[in-house]
């Protein structure tokens, strides 16, 4: 304790919470952590297969933003006071699994992998944005600079794919709608369980 028998009192890291729509809130901050942790996990299987690659150094680079992200809904979490996903585990191997096996296609397959996913995200974000400006964008307004900040980072990852050859990986549309719809299937699950 103390000296001068003060009391310790905890550091607060929430957020005033008056006014604001809390399962909404709840909804998109669950997601996104549950997005960006499946975001890591797929970098890390694709780090697993292509590291030591070419293209290990442009995947680590956008491996390290993925980080980012997560550290930061991570923080968002606590402060708003959101339960994570129960599906957490299932995205730890999912995420993995998805990111090795289409690195074990090539840095092609890895490239498509990443333009599926993150073309999944962005425009998930876009409709985040669009629902938190029709709430309140000046209520909303750091969550709304976070979520357009990481959807323009995400949408630099997909560029990134595609400068990278995602487009000529064999049976390439096929592969994208089937992540794609995984995305969709995944987003679904994590904002409501």
């Amino acid at each position: 304790l103390p000296a001068g028998g003060a009391s310790l009192r905890p550091c607060s890291t929430r957020v005033a919470q008056e006014g604001i729509n809390k399962p909404v809130i709840d909804r998109i901050i669950r997601v996104d952590h549950a997005g960006e942790y499946g975001a890591n996990r797929i970098y890390a299987g694709q780090m697993a297969v292509l590291g030591r690659s070419s293209v290990g150094p442009v995947i680590q680079q956008m491996w390290n933003q993925e980080k980012d992200h997560l550290k930061k809904f991570n923080e968002l979490m606590v402060a708003y006071r959101v339960r994570p996903t129960v599906l957490l585990p299932f995205w730890n191997v999912a995420g993995f699994v998805l990111g090795a096996g289409s690195a074990l296609l090539g840095r092609k397959g890895a490239m498509a992998c990443t333009v599926a996913v993150e073309e999944s995200i962005s425009e998930h974000y876009n409709n985040q944005i669009r629902t938190l400006i029709e709430e309140d964008p000046e209520k909303y307004k750091e969550l709304l600079q976070v979520i357009k900040q990481f959807r323009d980072e995400e949408q630099e990852h997909h560029d990134i794919g595609l400068e990278h050859d995602a487009e000529a990986t064999p049976a390439y549309s096929v592969l994208k709608t089937a992540i794609q719809l995984g995305c969709k299937a995944a987003i679904f699950l994590s904002e409501r369980i």
